[in-house]
């Protein structure tokens, strides 16, 4: 083994030690042990991974097999890595923003008592990114893509005496296994008809598999595994309709939230689907059907922002819709720009996370946007670095979201793809959407009347979404009484969180500015993802790009940058000026609106007819076929029986000799008729 293979290993390692060690001796090192060895693991990951992107950067790749586990029907089961630039920048990204993450957590999960707990799973949670992103072989990115899963199960359900914490986390996990259960599919397909699992080996044989149909259903083969693997990062990276469960992630500690929403569980999908770009490329069918989804998805879950009054929540609808955008890239075949926007996005949404859980720990635990207001004077840091955030999201010209968000706005509308018009539609119309609900958010929070330290009538309704029964919680904070009592002001968040703020904020205002060029008009993922002669879009837009900076200038004449400012301007004069007119638009619009408080009633459709269904089939298998059919008829019907056969057989054992010798003739009889008449 090499030492960049050495390199290799340790990376996904470091964070599985500290997790170990964090999990399992958590009561031996302490509350501080378990922070120091998780965030060392986590950082060596993160250092490590800076190697291994030099190293890349410098034209070492690698793709390779470091342990071989099984082997049957000619099938190779094994762990191996992929190491190339899509590798790497999603090591960069998962690694950086975990470890703020980790760092950010010592204060704000500081007075709980699942503390160590709480570190381990985390540190879990990178490991099982890191092994899904690094994988060369559809079994690895299958374990990781579970365990990623699995983990989050935890996470979501960490504070587990909270009702709504456990119906949350079985939400995400069950509609999950919904979408797996079609990734499987598409990986089964792969296994059956390429006849191998790797990556490599896979995408040679694409062509191939391109000019074959699905047995007994004439459908293209192609097709059908793309789908099946899309309906899999449906699930993971939460697009209409498997997007059901990440609003209720909510319910996991805002650190999580951040590491949920920006760099590991909902970037899987975008990840995996841009890996598989040699599939996807042969299959305009299914471009398209991920092309609708996403675009769908970018519009829609950004109207239910606009309605949302718990700060995390406007934060979360926010991400659905960003993934939107993302998928809508994919469908269009601009893969880098999808990437690109996955990177851009989990350093500012990382940000608006972490900002809003700042916000939470000096408004001493209330989450309503309706008791805070004024907020910029006491909590300086958390206010500008939540403002930069906020316009890195809405695509203001020369910050990170503006390159990657403009880019897939252009592709999209340079696209032919069937459903390539709706979805120009949906995203020109959701960066309006997007600044009105961002900025909303920070009106209401950081400007205006302070309405913070009051007896409000909204007071208690900051958790109707989720519960506000937190006295029964494990969480340590004082959770019996939210919100700042009379007198009472909000301060700014010691250091090991305004720490994480400073240093997210920064690549979400540069980075864009520094990486658009070569990673979406460059030599950066060449070679690693790939685009066919009849989705031109990249090499389309790679004609109109002038420079980063030329591109920023161009940006401020142009229809999305227009939109967005009136997003941001209609929000400052219903929410600073005339916060009437919302409250008449509610009124006039009621059905609209009940509409969107009730998330176009997904729930109640999954709640009555997947979970009712589900009770009804159960209830039927109890009712007929356990207590009817297996208690009655097999069980009690063997025992009855027994008992008509016990019953007739006294009537031949009564103890008398002259019946035994009677049945003993009777029985030669028919003996020696059926014998004689066999014929």
């Amino acid at each position: 083994m090499t030492e960049m293979q050495k390199l290799y290993l340790l990376v996904p390692l470091a964070p599985l030690f500290g997790a170990i060690v964090a999990g399992l001796f958590g009561k031996v090192v302490g509350r501080r042990g378990a922070h120091v060895v998780t965030i060392l693991g986590v950082a060596t990951a993160f250092v490590g991974s800076v190697f291994v992107f030099q190293d890349v950067q410098a034209g070492n790749t690698f793709n390779g097999t470091l342990y071989t586990w099984a082997t049957s029907g000619g099938i190779t089961f094994e762990v191996g890595f992929l190491i190339d630039t899509l590798t790497v920048m999603m090591m960069l990204v998962v690694t950086f923003v975990s470890l703020m993450v980790h760092l950010y957590t010592i204060g704000y999960m500081s007075e709980d008592p699942g503390y160590q707990r709480f570190f381990s799973y985390i540190s879990l949670f990178t490991f099982s990114m890191l092994m899904l992103v690094m994988s060369n072989n559809f079994l690895q990115l299958f374990f990781g893509w579970e365990a990623v899963g699995l983990v989050s199960y935890l996470l979501i359900g960490f504070w587990y005496t909270r009702p709504t914490a456990i119906f949350a986390n079985m939400k995400a996990f069950l509609v999950n296994r919904v979408g797996d259960f079609g990734f499987l599919l598409g990986i089964g397909l792969i296994a059956a008809f390429a006849g191998t699992l790797n990556y490599a080996e896979v995408f040679a044989k694409a062509p191939a598999l391109a000019t074959m149909t699905v047995p007994e259903t004439g459908w293209p083969l192609i097709t059908a595994i793309c789908i099946g693997l899309f309906i899999g990062a449906m699930g993971k990276s939460a697009q209409v309709p498997l997007h059901v469960w990440l609003p209720d992630s909510m319910e996991g500690p805002t650190p999580i939230s951040a590491l949920i929403h920006a760099a590991t569980m909902v970037t899987a999908g975008i990840f995996m689907v841009a890996r598989m770009s040699p599939l996807f490329e042969l299959s305009e069918a299914a471009l398209s059907f991920v092309l609708v989804i996403g675009a769908t998805t970018a519009l829609f879950m950004g109207f239910l922002g606009i309605v949302q009054n718990d700060i995390k929540r406007v934060v979360a609808y926010s991400t659905l819709s960003q993934l939107g955008y993302m998928t809508v890239a994919l469908g269009v075949s601009a893969y880098s720009a999808a990437v690109f926007h996955l990177m851009t996005h989990a350093f500012f949404k990382a940000l608006l996370f972490l900002g809003a859980g700042s916000v939470i720990i000096g408004m001493h635990h209330d989450q309503d946007m309706r008791n805070m207001g004024g907020l910029w004077k006491y909590m300086p840091i958390t206010w500008i670095t939540s403002l930069l955030g906020s316009l890195a999201l809405i695509g203001f010209p020369f910050l990170s979201g503006f390159y990657s968000k403009d880019s897939i706005i252009e592709a999209v509308q340079l696209s032919h793809i069937p459903g390539a018009g709706y979805a120009y539609f949906c995203v020109i119309a959701g960066v309006f959407v997007t600044a009105f609900y961002s900025f909303r958010m920070y009106f209401l929070v950081f400007h205006g009347e302070e309405r913070f330290g009051k007896a409000a009538e909204h007071h208690h309704d900051a958790h109707d979404d989720h519960g506000s029964a937190h006295s029964d919680d494990d969480h340590g904070h004082d959770e019996h009484h939210h919100g700042l009592a009379p007198g009472q002001k909000p301060h700014e968040s010691p250091w090991v969180v305004t720490v994480p703020l400073v240093l997210l904020a920064i690549p979400s205002v540069l980075i864009g500015f520094f990486t658009i060029e070569p990673m979406l008009f460059g030599s950066f993922f060449k070679g690693v993802i790939h685009f066919s002669e009849s989705h031109p879009v990249m090499a389309e837009l790679g004609e109109e790009f002038h420079g980063a900076v030329g591109m920023a200038i161009h940006g401020l004449t142009t229809l999305p940058f227009f939109l967005a400012m009136a997003g941001v301007a209609v929000a400052w004069l219903f929410y600073m000026k005339m916060p009437a007119i919302p409250a008449a638009i509610m009124k006039t619009f009621k059905p609209i609106h009940t509409l969107l408080e009730n998330k176009y009633y997904f729930d109640k459709f999954n709640e009555i007819f997947f979970a009712g269904g589900a009770r009804l089939l159960g209830r039927g298998l109890w009712k007929v076929g356990d207590q009817t059919l297996i208690d009655g008829m097999v069980v009690n019907g063997s025992a009855k029986l027994v008992g008509v056969i016990a019953q007739l057989s006294r009537l031949f054992q009564s103890g008398h000799i002259y019946q035994y010798a009677f049945s003993m003739i009777v029985g030669v009889f028919v003996l020696l008729t059926f014998w004689f008449n066999r014929a």
